[in-house]
């Protein structure tokens, strides 16, 4: 199941840098068809690629999000689940080992 998901997350990314090749070329048209200047062309282009990268950072956290809620769904623990469980452990070793010795006489 790890590596449908990995696969998936892989072809998204695969499919996001093709739209944004695309994006580019879309740029590049617009500047020919409406005859924008270059400094227009270009702030055009950033315009666009920073577009982009928002929607590229929220799809990411969408994709995040999803697959945290499947991983969950499945009771697949997380590495953030075992840092939590491995600090509880640290921290009941450490009151039994200071109860211990303070019960000594």
């Amino acid at each position: 199941m790890i590596d449908l998901i990995k696969k998936t997350i892989l072809s998204g990314v695969g499919l996001a840098m093709k739209t944004k090749e695309e994006i580019e070329d879309f740029a590049k048209e617009m500047e020919k068809k409406f005859n924008l200047s270059e400094s227009d062309g270009k702030k055009f282009l950033e315009d666009l690629k920073k577009r982009y990268s928002e929607t590229q950072d929220k799809l990411e956290s969408k994709v995040e999000h999803v697959v945290k809620d499947v991983l969950k769904k499945m009771d697949i623990v997380t590495n953030e689940d075992l840092k939590g469980l491995k600090k509880e452990i640290r921290d009941l070793k450490k009151a039994i080992s200071e109860n211990g010795e303070s019960s000594k006489p």
